[in-house]
């Protein structure tokens, strides 16, 4: 499914400057541009996916879901998916994926003591436990619905902020685009913490660069849900004029955090999550342990997958896994320095040319590039982790469709594989099934080709020269 297979036809138009001369116009048309932009060799693949899109869907249908009121209803049916699914298991009782954890968690109080195995709640930052008990202060009952609920409520703010409203016509087919990738990582966004952060790391993006403090705060918030968005405001602070309203965002946020431990007397348990986890092994789905997984797959060397119950992961064991999983940490922290380098060059270098640089576009490239590294050189690799792909392309798309139409293609396989992997055949997978193990690891190279990408176009931004001339732009 191509990414523009739901959309409204993107369409071209000329500055007022060219419209004003027809025979520039004309001349335009045929000279080749010097300044070419790469991402326009794909304009064959994309008019083809146009046209396929142009059959199934007819103009009259195009043109109402291209509207704010179109939108609307696409939110409403893909969320009460969800919310039914989850209403009909709370009535029994029951929850689903990891909200029977966050469920007993809430019930015991999140004491380790009254717990009766498994893994504690410190491996998240405290502030995941906030909606962890939002959602159990009616009981075990509606739980899951609640959580369900809460993460809708997110999500139709992100949508919101992402179309003014529905007033920003330009960045409808991007909310589109949001919706079927949430509809495609299914419950990976509904019953997981990281679902809560994704529209929270989005409307962060959305204030970006304009609002840096605001998006500072709500990313110091999502910081202290899931560590993940620590990697979005890296890049924010790489990018902003001052910097030093990122810094005092995230220090002040920080101090509402310890004072809210304090108060209920969790200061010692506060940093638990950055050694909860560190022992942990390879984790099956983890990028870097696709030679692993094959190993185990054809019963080479000793490899087997088995389940760590301590945490409730599914890992590889085989000859060096040991040594790799020591070496990830180190390795993500690396990548992570790396491109917020390339990022803080990118800024200086394009500022050196006429014109400077698109410190939004800056700012989203560098998002998308710390998140996959985030992903690709992760030991974890849990499926839920593709969501924190998503708020950079979605916010790219609704700022220039052209130029983040190949990643948002790229992550709709991504989440289209991700869904055969879990909740589909997940079991089939850990049980050494080669063609489960065939779409991971297509999925895994996906997600490097994605970095690879990524890094490439934080390069092209800051080598990229100003066009003498005014350049296509699509709405």
């Amino acid at each position: 499914m191509g990414v523009e297979a739901v959309f409204p036809t993107p369409h071209t138009h000329l500055s007022n400057s060219h419209a004003a001369n027809p025979s520039h116009q004309r001349n335009n048309t045929r000279v080749p541009r010097p300044d070419k932009d790469p991402a326009i060799s794909t304009d064959a693949i994309f008019g083809n996916l146009t046209r396929i899109r142009n059959v199934i869907l007819p103009a009259t249908a195009r043109t109402r879901l291209n509207t704010g009121r179109g939108l609307l209803g696409g939110f409403v049916v893909v969320h009460l998916v969800f919310l039914v699914f989850a209403a009909s298991l709370s009535l029994r009782g029951e929850a689903f994926s990891d909200t029977f954890i966050y469920r007993d968690w809430a019930m015991a109080g999140f004491n380790d003591a009254n717990l009766t195995g498994g893994p504690s709640p410190w491996v998240y930052p405290i502030l995941a436990l906030i909606p962890m008990a939002i959602a159990g202060a009616a009981g075990p009952g509606p739980f899951f619905f609640l959580w369900v609920l809460m993460t809708t409520l997110l999500n139709a703010w992100a949508l919101l902020k992402l179309t003014d409203r529905g007033r920003n016509h330009q960045a409808i087919p991007a909310g589109w685009w949001w919706l079927v990738f949430t509809f495609l990582m299914g419950w990976l966004g509904f019953a997981r913490v990281d679902g809560l952060t994704a529209p929270l790391v989005l409307v962060a993006l959305a204030y970006g660069v304009g609002r840096p403090f605001i998006a500072s705060i709500l990313l110091a918030i999502g910081t202290w849900v899931k560590v993940w968005p620590a990697a979005i405001m890296l890049a924010l602070f790489a990018v902003v004029k001052n910097r030093i309203l990122v810094v005092l965002a995230g220090i002040a946020t920080s101090a509402v955090v310890v004072a809210l431990a304090a108060a209920v007397g969790s200061v010692p348990k506060l940093l638990n999550f950055l050694t909860q986890q560190g022992d942990r092994g390879m984790q099956l789905e983890a990028t870097f342990t696709t030679p692993w997984l094959w190993l185990s797959v054809l019963n080479i060397g000793d490899s087997r997958m088995y389940m760590n119950t301590d945490i409730n992961s599914m890992q590889v064991d085989g000859p060096g896994t040991a040594l790799m999983s020591v070496l990830m940490q180190p390795l993500l922290i690396l990548a992570a320095l790396l491109v917020a380098g390339l990022t803080f060059w990118a800024l200086h270098n394009g500022n050196q040319r006429s014109g400077g640089v698109d410190r939004t576009e800056l700012l989203l490239a560098g998002a998308l590039t710390l998140a996959t590294a985030f992903v690709v050189f992760n030991k974890v690799g849990s499926p839920q982790f593709m969501v924190w792909l998503a708020p950079a392309v979605a916010v790219g798309l609704a700022h220039s469709w052209r130029e983040w139409r190949v990643p948002a293609t790229m992550l709709i396989v991504i989440a289209v594989a991700t869904f055969f992997i879990y909740p589909l055949f997940y079991d089939a997978l850990s049980h050494n099934n080669p063609w489960m193990a065939l779409v991971l690891t297509i999925r895994n190279v996906l997600l490097v080709v994605l970095f690879l990408w990524s890094v490439r176009r934080l390069y092209s931004l800051g080598k990229k020269v100003p066009a003498a001339t005014p350049a296509l732009k699509e709405s």
